[in-house]
């Protein structure tokens, strides 16, 4: 990876403002906070404009999806868009109702987005309008495994040309792709999807580490999925020596995203160019 990626973070103190769900915004504000960035939560259409333009990125995340806060949705990413700072969709749950279904396709249709995260459930939402996602959960029929690896690979490079974003599908395996460059990334322990947010979380890491790495957006992406990854794994180490459970992971979790540098990161990163 490019080097210096979270020391930029550090150094920068990215401002992201998170249009994100009730569900896990005090986490999301909480591993912002952890990776280096600064958080705001502004989901009201009078300010959301105004709050974006002094922001570093945007998140849309679409969890706890609402008819008041869709237009507070493309108010902020127009703005961020127009200011040139990065644009992070989260599509939670695509493909779930005929409401988040087409919401992102207006969403799509009406804000330029840097990199859209998401399982891969949900990114067949968001490139074919149909899915089989279940709840907010990916379908295990849709998990990304060794053998079908190089294929979400190709989907994936195809997404990105097609929408133009960074594409970084999350699962057991990670990919992250642009139009012609992938990775895969290994990190994490299937203990994460126990606790919930980790992906909403993820996200916000997204934001951070491109609105301070705007020349290295797929690099970026990489270091933060492979990050969250790296400090998910750490957490269960802790858990299982001190025989705890899933509340204990969430807390080593946010703990060791304190505590991420790239020296950190480059020790433990699973990362395979594709």
């Amino acid at each position: 990876m490019t080097p210096f990626l979270i020391q930029n973070v550090r150094k920068q103190v990215p401002l992201v403002h998170a249009i994100t769900n009730y569900v896990t915004v005090n986490d999301c504000a909480n591993i912002t906070l952890a990776c280096g960035g600064s958080p705001i939560m502004a989901d009201d259409k009078q300010e959301a404009e105004e709050i974006s333009s002094l922001c570093n990125a945007t998140v849309i995340n679409i969890g706890t999806l609402n008819s008041r806060t869709i237009d507070s949705m493309i108010l902020a990413g127009k703005r961020a868009n127009a200011l040139g700072h990065p644009v992070i969709l989260d599509p939670v749950g695509a493909g779930a109702s005929k409401l988040r279904t087409e919401t992102v396709f207006r969403l799509l249709d009406e804000v330029k987005f840097t990199v859209i995260r998401g399982n891969i459930s949900e990114m067949k939402t968001v490139y074919a309008g149909s899915g089989t996602t279940k709840g907010v959960d990916a379908d295990e029929a849709d998990a990304t495994t060794e053998d079908n690896l190089d294929s979400v690979v190709r989907f994936a490079k195809e997404l990105s040309a097609r929408t133009g974003a960074v594409i970084a599908i999350t699962g057991a395996i990670d990919v992250i792709a642009d139009s012609t460059r992938a990775f895969a990334v290994r990190n994490g322990h299937p203990m994460m999807s126990k606790i919930t947010g980790t992906g909403c979380m993820l996200t916000c890491v997204v934001a951070c580490y491109c609105a301070a790495n705007p020349e290295h957006v797929l690099e970026a992406t990489t270091a933060a999925v492979s990050a969250m990854g790296l400090c998910g794994e750490l957490a269960h180490r802790d858990v299982e020596k001190l025989d705890a459970g899933t509340a204990t992971l969430r807390a080593h979790l946010i703990d060791y995203m304190s505590k991420m540098d790239d020296a950190m990161l480059s020790r433990g990163e699973k990362i395979e160019s594709r």
